[in-house]
């Protein structure tokens, strides 16, 4: 298999993805969260999940953002996550190649639901 290399211009934004412990690290995820909303108010903060969403096996809640705002945010975020684990990721076509190829993590590595992502690259290409 080859690696799928892909345009800059592939890139629509930037997710990254706050991940917590609902029982011991929400209220630092919290912070981190206003944190965010005050230092980057164009990004859009997403809803809290405390159970498994989509292909995120444990707590997290989203912010979205735009490619010029990758550098200032990522920066932040990567000095600035209370030793939360984080994982940023593009938006191009394919949520399989975004979340596990493409993307990179602030901390440590977790599990992904692979199947899940798999699905819904599968149903991107048919559209």
């Amino acid at each position: 298999m080859s690696f799928p290399n892909r345009p800059v211009d592939a890139i629509e934004g930037w997710h990254a993805h706050i991940y917590y412990d609902p029982a011991n690290t929400k209220g630092v995820a919290a912070i981190i969260r206003q944190q965010i909303e005050n230092e980057f108010p164009d990004a859009k903060v997403g809803r809290w999940h405390d159970e498994a969403v989509g292909p995120h096996l444990n707590a997290m809640y989203q912010v979205a953002f735009e490619n010029h705002q990758f550098d200032n945010l990522v920066q932040w975020l990567s000095v600035n996550r209370h030793g939360l684990d984080v994982l940023v990721h593009p938006q191009t076509e394919n949520a399989w190649n975004d979340h596990l190829l493409f993307g990179f993590w602030l901390g440590n590595k977790l599990p992904l639901n692979e199947e899940r992502l798999r699905e819904t690259a599968a149903r991107a290409e048919r559209n």
